[in-house]
């Protein structure tokens, strides 16, 4: 799920700031960015992301700042600086046009300047300490939202679990109205088979109208997912792909539902759960 951290820790060697950024994915996928002097830490990091989060596309990037003691001293090669000159002549003595090396030219180049060796374990150990203190933070913020999606998805359960309670009161009714409008048009039928001499293509034809006027099978599981649905927000763990998979089981079912339907009620009762479902759906794709 989206959320953002950030954390600024020192110590005598200097500062570490870290900035973290989540966002929903179906796996664990960070993006982290790291100064060339602390790439050595990135298992640690990877090791320690693993500890908070199993889902999500994290970026963490990390800046950090030497207190001035520690910084390093710089020395000049003069040796590399005089071969550059001997080399730059002798081009120019051979295409005899183009300007000479500037200054800022020459201080690029590699090896020119050389600085001494800094101890930066100080701030190696800092960078993991304050990564793991951000980790809380985002941790938390994850937590505040989870716990408005989990209201939410509660919220909607509860209207799901009206809805079939409705079609199942208006279920009689219902049943009563479509055998009266199926009678007729199969006393005409019935006449007509006779006249054929087509009693097994009757015989289909009532187990056809039976099945689809039976939707109970489809409210049971409705109410079954719902069920497991508020069941899986109760554990301690990670639950994003299990209750996506219930979203799609409870979307099944909707669709069977208003397939079967043979009045408007039922019908918009399933488009009702169909637009409900869907609310669950995409904010599932922010759990964990």
């Amino acid at each position: 799920m989206t959320a953002f951290a950030r954390l600024q820790q020192g110590n005598d060697a200097g500062s570490i700031t870290w900035e973290l950024r989540s966002v929903n994915h179906r796996y664990l996928e960070p993006g982290i960015k790291l100064p060339d002097e602390f790439r050595q830490l990135e298992p640690e990091i990877r090791k320690l992301l693993g500890q908070y989060l199993t889902r999500g596309k994290v970026d963490l990037s990390l800046r950090y700042k030497l207190d001035s003691k520690q910084q390093g001293k710089i020395a000049l090669n003069e040796e590399i600086v005089r071969n550059l000159r001997e080399v730059e002549q002798q081009v120019l003595n051979i295409v005899h046009e183009g300007s000479k090396l500037s200054v800022s030219s020459i201080l690029g180049w590699p090896g020119v300047i050389t600085e001494s060796e800094r101890d930066l374990s100080a701030l190696h150990q800092l960078a993991l300490t304050c990564l793991d203190a951000t980790l809380q933070q985002l941790q938390q913020s994850r937590d505040t939202e989870g716990a408005a999606l989990e209201e939410m998805i509660r919220s909607r359960c509860q209207q799901v679990s009206e809805i079939v309670a409705e079609v199942r009161k208006h279920r009689p009714e219902v049943m009563s109205a479509m055998r009266e409008k199926w009678a007729a048009a199969l006393d005409e039928k019935l006449q007509q088979w006779r006249e054929s001499a087509n009693e097994n293509r009757l015989e289909q034809e009532l187990v056809m109208l039976a099945q689809k006027l039976d939707v109970e099978e489809e409210l049971d599981r409705l109410d079954m997912h719902v069920a497991e649905v508020l069941n899986v927000l109760d554990r301690d763990e990670a639950v994003g792909r299990r209750l996506d998979f219930l979203m799609q089981e409870l979307n099944r079912e909707a669709n069977t539902l208003g397939s079967k339907s043979q009045d408007s009620l039922t019908t918009q009762q399933a488009v009702d759960l169909k637009v409900l479902i869907e609310q669950m759906r995409e904010q599932v794709q922010n759990i964990e």
